[in-house]
């Protein structure tokens, strides 16, 4: 298994710490309002890592934290007149709805920055006393300079960040000893959430949650670290100064990053007024499709968020969904050649079904390629359209379905229904009886009626097209 790593720039064979083992630590949201598409991405992508590696046997730790104090909570805080926690509890709540809803497992373990506080004074007072960090007026700051490798993930020359562009300095007052320092304390402000600490009564800096979350939970040095692009620099870069300086070990083998999300073909603004919540596109579509979409494309490449996206990937998941419900319906009726037995014939169409596996493992092993891996399992589902009738063995109807059901359940994909056929079912059904009733492929045609009716669905042939109902 190959991984494209940030940090090296180039693609990786993936070697554990531990064998058998996995720590995987992933950047999760902000909890001031419910989470947009872009904050799905990093979601849907490593969600889809992580089954990978759990489908090759790996007993995966995987961490995805909430930061539940910030100024963008505090400022929500005010304008609704309740306190930081319950605007930060009411999301993420909310968050964890959506992520169900995109078919998201739950992290091994979900920290919450408020209850690491201790981790995070602990961790200040060890880069203190190695000189690594300093104090002024209850601010704490981390001495970049001090840190030899800074600048080795986002590749970034700290001479050209002092001298050149400003905008990509760590913002801070001139009681910095140098500009490039970030603030790992800072004191409170009139209202704001605080606890005591040696230097002032404040809260962490944001990039200190994340190493300490990480420590606690995976260990002083991780196997994955990850997120998205935007993060690499300053947050993950400080991540990895401040643990590399407090543990003395390397923080993250890999690194890995999903590119940005553009709707319609520009970054996503709520100035620009193309700001799109996950519930929001929930409401229009089957969060399975968005989750299709997303990895209907490379992690790494910048995708396009837009209608003609959404309407693609439905039309193209409908697919698979279709020739799912038909191996079903096929396995229902189908006869029993003995006990497990299976058609000679089938037996030698089962080497292409093999291969469509292998093809979806070997995309899946070179940097997870979801767009290949996608591919491989429409090459299946044209294989079982095409080799599968009302005369295949029960055991080759099950074969094929179960392949085609774990492959998608490895991308997070549930394509057998739990409750029925939805309307976009009935009428991708009926689409396609139209059209091999035109190449007068009437025992098709006979069998999608069937299949239809066995679900309740009765269909009447008029003059002004096919009209279905419900029974």
């Amino acid at each position: 298994m190959r991984i494209y790593n940030t940090l090296s720039k180039k693609k990786e064979e993936f070697i554990p710490i531990e064998e058998g083992k996995v720590r995987m630590y992933v950047c999760g949201p902000t909890v001031y309002n419910l989470i947009h598409i872009g904050n799905a991405r990093p979601m849907i992508v490593f969600d889809t890592v992580r089954r990978y590696l759990e489908y090759k046997g790996y007993k995966v730790n995987y961490v995805s934290n909430f930061t539940d104090v910030d100024d963008k909570i505090i400022k929500k805080s005010i304008e609704e007149g309740a306190s930081a926690n319950e605007v930060a509890s009411r999301y993420i709540v909310e968050c964890k709805k959506d992520m169900k809803a995109m078919n998201v497992l739950p992290a091994t373990t979900h920290p919450l920055a408020t209850e690491e506080i201790d981790g995070m004074l602990d961790m200040i007072r060890s880069l203190i006393r190695k000189g690594f960090a300093y104090d002024v007026n209850g601010t704490v700051y981390f001495r970049t300079r001090k840190f030899n490798e800074y600048g080795k993930l986002s590749h970034k020359n700290l001479d050209d960040l002092q001298s050149g562009n400003r905008s990509l300095q760590v913002s801070g007052q001139d009681q910095k000893e140098d500009p490039l320092d970030f603030v790992l304390w800072k004191p409170k402000k009139e209202g704001e959430p605080s606890w005591p600490s040696d230097w002032s009564d404040g809260r962490p800096g944001w990039h200190l949650e994340c190493s300490v979350m990480a420590k606690k939970y995976l260990g002083d040095e991780i196997d994955i670290h990850a997120g998205g692009e935007d993060l690499v620099f300053p947050h993950h870069e400080n991540e990895i100064a401040q643990s590399e300086c407090c543990n003395d070990k390397t923080f993250s083998r890999y690194w890995m990053h999903n590119a940005f999300l553009n709707i319609d073909n520009r970054k996503m603004s709520k100035s620009l007024g193309n700001f799109f919540t996950v519930r929001e596109v929930g409401e229009q579509y089957d969060l399975q499709i968005y989750r299709f979409s997303l990895l209907s494309a490379h992690y790494r490449s910048q995708l396009n968020f837009s209608a003609e996206l959404m309407e693609s990937a439905k039309t193209a998941f409908e697919r698979i969904i279709t020739a799912t419900a038909n191996l079903e319906y096929l396995l229902e009726h189908a006869k029993a050649y003995g006990k497990n037995a299976i058609k000679e014939e089938e037996k030698q169409l089962l080497i292409w079904v093999e291969e469509y596996k292998e093809k979806f493992e070997e995309a899946m092993e070179d940097d997870f390629n979801t767009a290949d891996a996608i591919a491989a399992i429409f090459e299946l589902v044209k294989f079982a359209n095409t080799h599968t009738t009302g005369d295949s063995s029960k055991k080759f109807l099950e074969l094929l379905r179960d392949v085609i059901v774990e492959l998608c359940d490895i991308l997070g994909l549930e394509v057998v229904k739990k409750e029925g056929f939805l309307d976009s079912d009935i009428e991708q059904l009926i689409s396609e009886r139209q059209a091999v009733r035109k190449e007068k492929n009437f025992a098709r045609s006979d069998e999608i009626r069937d299949l239809l009716l066995e679900k309740g669905i009765i269909l009447e042939d008029t003059r002004e097209g096919v009209k279905w109902k419900r029974v």
